[in-house]
């Protein structure tokens, strides 16, 4: 196992070639490669088959410790797992890498040493953020001595650059992940002071667009969908539902719509994109996207951190309260809403008919997506506190759990499997 400190990048890297739409050179359909999975919509691959009951020493693959406190998921690509870690006792912000088959640490970089946020939300942590993986390099977003920062690590840890987002003033947390495309990675960083997104050309670090942002907190991260036949990077927050070209940060339309603060990730059932908020005001919305502005429905629901799941038609929620919901995706038609678990911060994963979730209190829960009627499945419990959201690849379950262990928090890393 290394542990390695940089103070100045290592060499560049070549650029990768690219070939599909994402643009990643070594991630296939076995992997996760980046927040909510390679189509950014939460749903794992086809054909998976996780297990349903699952917990320490119950369809338990391994599990490896992690130092600190963060809410980042895994993103698993060929044969290994990462995962951001912040240790504020140790003043170290970095990525940890697993190996996938045994969950044996593998190396473990530092990208920042001291400058940790002192104030924020005490839900927040300071590694909230998902790695991003093409295959050859990890990209991550960190929030550190009054900036948010993007990382670009190699495989085996080495550090090839590092840029400066913006200057960033706290008023919650930060938690806006990495999305890759073609030769890009694009970034986000909105806050009070004035954010940005953000286009880095992934080989270098050199600037390849930039967008201003309104002086408005807000914590989501920029979601690419293919929709109309073109790929579409779409931003909600700061009062805004935002379209831009992921190559070019040309903003294709934008108009208002959307509450100041969200932190859930837009998904979309190929004519309307769906958002929702929690300040100043609770809302779901479905906003057509063909920019026409229109907002064919919305209602109150509080669906502020979880982000949402759509499949044949449906919009599959988990309520922060933990109510489960299901609407039409079309109409906004109410089919069912039950109580599922308790607090919830994760995100829900869809994998082929079953949705996983995972309460603030570390219990997992499993329930079918049937937009018929509320089918619970299982319920799991894990530890004592999970605020991440799952990673399901591969037939296998990776998720994020403190427990205490001889009267002190301790996170680890889990991976579930039959």
């Amino acid at each position: 196992m290394n542990q390695r400190l940089f103070a100045r990048p290592a060499c560049l890297l070549l650029l990768i070639a690219f070939t599909l739409a994402a643009g990643v050179a070594g991630a296939g359909a076995a992997d996760w490669p980046w927040w909510r999975g390679e189509n950014r919509d939460g749903i794992a691959p086809a054909g998976q088959n996780p297990p349903v009951e699952f917990g320490p020493g119950k369809n338990e693959r391994w599990s490896a410790p992690v130092p600190g406190r963060g809410h980042g998921s895994a993103t698993v690509v060929d044969k290994r797992v990462f995962l951001a870690f912040a240790d504020p006792e140790a003043q170290q912000e970095g990525v940890l890498c697993f190996d996938r088959q045994t969950g044996k640490e593998l190396w473990k970089t530092v990208v920042h040493q001291g400058g940790l946020p002192e104030k924020m939300n005490s839900k927040a942590s300071h590694a909230s953020s998902t790695p991003a993986c093409d295959g050859e390099r990890v990209y991550i977003n960190f929030l550190n001595g009054g900036s948010a920062f993007t990382t670009a690590l190699t495989v085996e840890g080495e550090m090839v650059w590092q840029r400066e987002l913006c200057k960033y003033t706290i008023h919650q947390g930060y938690g806006s992940s990495p999305a890759i495309y073609r030769d890009l990675v694009i970034v986000s960083a909105d806050n009070k002071a004035g954010g940005v997104i953000c286009a880095f050309h992934r080989a270098d670090g050199k600037p390849a667009w930039r967008v201003e942002r309104p002086k408005f907190p807000n914590y989501a991260s920029p979601i690419i969908h293919r929709v109309g036949g073109t790929d579409q990077l779409f931003m909600h927050g700061c009062e805004l539902v935002s379209c831009f070209d992921p190559l070019t940060g040309e903003k294709r339309w934008e108009f208002p719509g959307s509450t100041t603060e969200c932190v859930t990730s837009i998904v979309t059932d190929g004519e309307r994109i769906f958002i929702s908020g929690g300040y100043p005001k609770n809302h779901v919305a479905a906003v057509a996207a063909d920019g026409s502005g229109k907002v064919v429905w919305e209602n109150n629901s509080r669906v502020y951190v979880p982000s949402m799941l759509v499949k044949d038609g449906y919009l599959y929620a988990i309520k922060d309260n933990g109510v489960a919901a299901c609407w039409k995706s079309a109409t906004g038609e109410p089919m069912w809403e039950e109580r599922l678990a308790r607090g919830v911060s994760g995100s829900p994963v869809l994998a082929g008919d079953r949705i996983y979730t995972v309460d603030e209190t570390g219990w997992a829960y499993v329930h079918a997506a049937d937009p018929n009627e509320f089918k619970p499945i299982a319920k799991n419990e894990l530890g004592d506190e999970s605020l991440s959201t799952p990673t399901i690849v591969d037939g296998a379950i990776y998720i994020r759990v403190a427990t205490n262990e001889g009267g002190k928090r301790q996170e680890r890393l889990y991976c579930f499997g039959e």
